[in-house]
């Protein structure tokens, strides 16, 4: 049996997203390669072996960033599916406001950017993203938990909140 398979299904990907807020600002990375090549996302990615999603979500805003985050708000979980075996995330989303350092981008994933939450109204965002985002950065809101499925071409078809 595949190590990739659970239970004749695709293991998911899982996986954090960092916003870091400052001022009515969040920092959001061009990426530079797949996936969501050209877009603009938070600074995370892949849960490693033995380490929790918010151990996963502190180091990677540290090497991507070089900021330290001093609290993390644990802010939604979005599971996303598709057809194709390799596109199967769980997305853990979080949100900081209280971090330290100087951001240095080691623009390996891409280049760092700070923007107004105004002018993220108008980014190339990723699909999901676009519609996660602005209620997971809302402290008024509830958190956040939604499955999104994809098509066979990855676009987004459906939005089921939980």
């Amino acid at each position: 049996m595949n190590a990739e398979k659970l239970n004749g299904k695709a293991k998911p990907i899982l996986s954090t997203l960092v916003y870091c807020l400052e001022n009515d600002r969040v920092l959001l990375m061009r990426r530079n390669k797949e996936p969501n090549l050209g877009l603009w996302v938070a600074p995370g990615g892949k849960v490693e072996g033995g380490e929790s999603p918010y151990d996963c979500a502190v180091r990677e805003l540290q090497e991507e960033t070089g900021l330290k985050a001093l609290n993390l708000r644990f802010r939604g979980l979005v599971t996303e599916v598709s057809p194709q075996p390799d596109w199967q995330w769980m997305l853990f989303l979080y949100v900081t406001t209280d971090f330290s350092g100087d951001l240095v981008g080691d623009q390996r994933e891409g280049e760092f950017r700070w923007w107004s939450l105004k002018e993220t109204e108008s980014l190339s965002l990723p699909q999901s993203d676009q519609v996660f985002f602005p209620k997971v950065i809302d402290f008024s809101q509830p958190f956040y938990q939604a499955k999104y499925v994809y098509d066979t071409n990855l676009d987004l078809v459906d939005v089921i909140e939980q």
